[in-house]
């Protein structure tokens, strides 16, 4: 792809071919995603992908493809030209689905068809893999891997899953890695691997099957003795996710709106990805409120608002807007007075801005914006924040 001449996130897309979009639940992240990513197939050029869990359908209404599947589906053309664009490049988006994931995996690990199949027939296959080792966050990784190595993306984005735990996804590797070392599954399939122990253990199982069911731990530690046949392929994968999390071709791009908790969170991620040696590439401060809320003018209007409400602007807004004029100077009134406490907002905002910024030397932040995304141009929209 064609470098960008401009020194802000374009530049850093431009260098990378993968990129992470982190960051604590309901700040925007798969928004922030799609935008990069459509910037990037418009400025940059060449094959672009964003990857996006369980997306809005306005978002796939945006992008002009009526249903974001597991399989990549190209953005078409009409919807650039739509909005009178010309891209330099293709932007693809896919899905990310959790059993289909579950399903690519135990295909490419089974050591053999049997395996395979008995574990995709397996009773308690969908559910236990549903909640398997934070699996959306596992998948993820997994599917970023599968990406990149098939050579066909120039550049790839990954809207990762929302998550109590930001880190949840950096951590997801490792622990599958655990996982087939632990005392749990050891625990589980011992008794079905060795006779001295089933016979020790009859009486606890009996009690067991009585409460849970017949059967009930059997069926499991029968499900994971097939998992566990399948454990080199799943250890040297997910040793390989690692390696990718700190190539020097993947960046991190942390999302994050200026409340308290958000950007506690934001940075609390952003340290420990410096400390892990991955690449912080940049921190987008998503709903951002207007810089000029801090203005000794912007005070000062709020106070006169207050003082002209009496004055008689209430009078010549009623008749404007055909309003009762009590009405309007209460409004009025309300505005001005309560101006203080938004000025405060904006402060507080000011300096978590600065506290993140300390962290990275590319922070963006974006307005909080008046409309739903309808479509490429209003991504485009707020992407053209990101440059600022």
């Amino acid at each position: 792809m064609a470098p960008s001449s401009r020194p802000d996130l374009m530049a850093l897309l431009a260098a990378k071919e993968m990129v992470l979009v982190v960051g604590s639940g309901g700040v925007g992240k798969t928004t922030s995603a799609a935008a990069m990513a459509a910037a990037a197939a418009t400025e940059i050029g060449g094959r672009v992908l964003v990857l996006t869990v369980d997306p809005a359908k306005r978002l796939a209404d945006a992008l002009g493809i009526g249903e974001i599947a597991n399989e990549a589906t190209r953005v078409p053309d009409a919807a650039f030209s739509d909005v009178g664009i010309e891209p330099n490049g293709e932007l693809w988006a896919a899905m990310l689905d959790t059993r289909q994931g579950w399903d690519e995996l135990i295909r490419h690990h089974a050591p053999d068809v049997e395996v395979r199949d008995a574990v995709l027939a397996n009773p308690l296959y969908q559910n236990l893999t549903g909640r398997f080792v934070h699996s959306h966050d596992y998948l993820a990784m997994e599917k970023l891997h599968e990406l990149h190595a098939t050579g066909e993306w120039d550049l790839i984005i990954v809207d990762t899953p929302p998550s109590r735990n930001a880190l949840d996804v950096l951590d997801a590797p490792r622990q599958m890695k655990e996982f087939f070392g632990s005392r749990l599954l050891r625990w589980l399939t011992v008794p079905y691997r060795s006779r001295l122990f089933t016979v020790a253990s009859k009486p606890f199982y009996q009690i067991a099957d009585r409460v849970l069911g017949s059967r009930f731990l059997q069926d499991i530690a029968e499900f994971f003795i097939l998992f566990q046949a399948m454990e080199r392929g799943f250890v040297e994968h997910a040793s390989e996710v690692e390696r990718l999390l700190v190539d020097e071709r993947c960046t991190f791009v942390v999302v994050s709106t200026l409340e308290a908790a958000p950007s506690h969170e934001a940075k609390f991620l952003a340290r420990e990805l410096l400390r892990r040696d991955m690449n912080l590439g940049a921190i987008i401060a998503n709903r951002v409120m207007p810089s000029s809320f801090m203005s000794r003018g912007s005070a000062t209007s709020a106070r006169k608002l207050v003082r002209l409400a009496d004055d008689g602007l209430a009078n010549d807004v009623g008749g404007e807007l055909d309003t009762d004029p009590a009405v309007v100077r209460a409004v009025l009134t309300e505005i001005g007075s309560r101006f203080h406490q938004v000025a405060v907002v904006a402060t507080r905002e000011a300096e978590r801005r600065a506290e993140l910024a300390e962290l990275c030397p590319l922070l963006v932040a974006a307005p909080m914006l008046d409309h739903d995304i309808n479509d490429v141009a209003d991504l485009l929209d707020l992407a053209a924040h990101f440059a600022t």
